[in-house]
């Protein structure tokens, strides 16, 4: 009979960990290190087409898709940059395009 050694969901399950990073936007900074962001939410999301997934994925309520991060091991954190829709809606209106 086959035994199983390992536990699959490790393989089939990323865990994703979604930052604010609005502050590089109101403050027209450059980016800071993925860990030095605000973290909004922590979730296990299916690793099958992840990285063409999160850019239309609603993950946080109120927050817009920025940017991603995937991780260097199979097995780390992917990090997912968000800003708030009142900041790209407040930019936007700045800059004269329509929000968004």
């Amino acid at each position: 009979m086959a035994e199983l050694l390992d536990s699959l969901w490790k393989y089939n399950l990323a865990r994703v960990v979604v930052i604010d990073v609005s502050d590089d936007y109101r403050l027209m900074k450059p980016p800071l290190p993925s860990s030095c962001y605000p973290v909004l939410q922590e979730l296990w999301m299916p690793v099958h087409n992840l990285r063409s997934r999160l850019p239309g994925a609603d993950l946080v309520e109120g927050y817009l898709y920025d940017w991603h991060q995937s991780p260097a091991e199979e097995q780390d954190v992917w990090f997912v940059g968000v800003v708030h829709m009142d900041l790209v809606e407040q930019l936007l209106a700045e800059s004269g395009r329509v929000s968004a």
